[in-house]
């Protein structure tokens, strides 16, 4: 089997390359032989593929004798809250997010929806798919339709994060991209209004449709953010929401239609839990910290930095016993969540802010302008390797501090930046930050940029 669909912390792969029907057969054994699995949660996204990457792993799993907890459509969330609630022994979610038309992968977690460990929960499922030496089929597998269920309990969890009765009458854009979100959407809505919440909803490429009409859920481009903000400015909404394709990732837009960054929403979360938690701990990945280590040390709480991606903050949080935990780029996790990533919890909790304080622009245009910031800019380069030692012998003479927690992050004083390669994809990935100099982050931007290409 092709290997290289085994990724820092998840399976993400080709279609017909590095993943197919039979591979996801031998990871599904594999994941039941590693953790000694009984029973086990599996949901999937609404890629044309995944229902019969799904089936793959349900009859693999059952061949070891599992009992198969079955989601359908679903997001990765409602995964991860399946595994905890149903007392399983381990989840998937096939699902490749946000990639390209052509992949898929499985996003897993083992009991407690606590993150696999890449050297030895993920090495022990790829060595046991690598060598296909499962044996006979065991007795016991079972599949159940668990999805109502479920999803029934997952919303009043989602819900138990907001004070219903706060919500103001606000009108909320929603683009679930044709991905998976549109039907929990749904479910959230229709519980939000039997308990008299007066929002109304503005609903965009809302049904799933896995050939992905309206191009691939992915809001974090800038190409993909003019429509939805468009959207916003045309109906009127109060502020905007958009999903990626599994809606583990949320991204917001203000009523003027503009994209507010991932970072702002972080500092913003923050400081609500810490409002109701002084003291808590807030973990961060180290891509854009400044605004956020702002927030946290105002509100008197306790900074932690993660590598970036889901399995080392949610590992992060639950060493910490951190309240909550956000990315920039949009994957905010919470410990009354299972210590896990929703892309549903947050334009919730952004509702009851808005309709306690205002507009959600005034909420951030402060921290924007304290702390400006370039967003995500990426480049596909022929040798990564040699573009970062090419920036570090170019910057850290004149750096004063150098972190490499996750890539080469070096902070010159007035502006600071991180660069680090993709987990998932073969990009590398520049983010700056200036205190308060909107000037100087031009200037900067540019002449990493320069360095960066050679």
């Amino acid at each position: 089997m092709n290997r290289t669909c085994f990724k820092a912390y998840d399976i993400r792969g080709r279609l017909g390359v590095d993943l197919d029907e039979q591979i996801a057969h031998r990871i599904g054994r594999g994941f039941a032989r590693a953790l000694a699995a009984r029973r086990v949660v599996l949901g999937r996204d609404c890629r044309a593929s995944s229902e019969t990457l799904a089936q793959a792993v349900a009859e693999a799993l059952m061949a070891e004798g599992v009992e198969v907890l079955d989601l359908g459509l679903s997001g990765t969330e409602e995964m991860y809250f399946a595994t905890s609630h149903l007392a399983a022994d381990g989840g998937i979610c096939v699902t490749a997010s946000h990639n390209p038309m052509d992949y898929n992968g499985m996003k897993m977690v083992r009991a407690g929806s606590a993150p696999l460990d890449a050297e030895t929960g993920l090495a022990s499922i790829r060595a046991l798919a690598e060598a296909d030496d499962f044996g006979p089929v065991r007795s016991g597998g079972r599949q159940h339709d668990v999805a109502r269920v479920a999803r029934a309990d997952y919303v009043k969890q989602v819900l138990s994060f907001v004070d219903v009765a706060a919500l103001k009458p606000l009108k909320i854009l929603v683009n679930a991209g044709n991905g998976a979100a549109g039907p929990t959407f749904d479910a959230i809505a229709d519980a939000l209004a039997a308990r008299g919440a007066p929002l109304e909803f503005v609903r965009m490429h809302h049904v799933p449709d896995g050939c992905f009409p309206n191009g691939i859920p992915n809001p974090l481009l800038p190409e993909n953010q003019p429509e939805t903000a468009a959207a916003v400015r045309a109906t009127g909404a109060d502020f905007g929401v958009a999903w990626d394709g599994d809606f583990d990732r949320c991204f917001f837009f203000d009523h003027e239609g503009d994209f507010i960054a991932g970072e702002y929403l972080v500092g913003l979360l923050s400081e609500v839990f810490l409002a109701k938690e002084p003291g808590a701990t807030i973990i961060h990945d180290p891509r854009v910290i400044w605004n956020t280590l702002d927030v946290v040390a105002r509100s008197d709480g306790q900074a932690v930095q993660s590598r970036t991606g889901h399995a080392f903050i949610k590992q992060a949080m639950r060493d910490y016993g951190a309240v909550y935990g956000g990315e920039m780029s949009a994957h905010h996790y919470f410990r009354d969540f299972c210590h896990c990533d929703s892309g549903m919890i947050p334009w919730m909790m952004i509702a009851e802010l808005v309709s306690r304080k205002g507009a959600l622009r005034d909420l951030v245009a402060d921290r924007q302008a304290a702390f400006p910031s370039s967003g995500e800019i990426n480049f596909v380069l022929d040798d990564v390797t040699a573009a970062v030692a090419r920036v570090r012998a170019t910057f850290e003479p004149q750096a004063q501090g150098i972190d490499i927690t996750d890539g080469l992050s070096l902070d010159m004083g007035t502006w600071r930046f991180n660069l680090r390669a993709s987990n998932t994809e073969p990009v590398l990935r520049l983010n700056i930050e200036t205190r308060g100099d909107a000037a100087l982050l031009t200037e900067s931007v540019a002449r990493v940029r320069t360095v960066v290409g050679g």
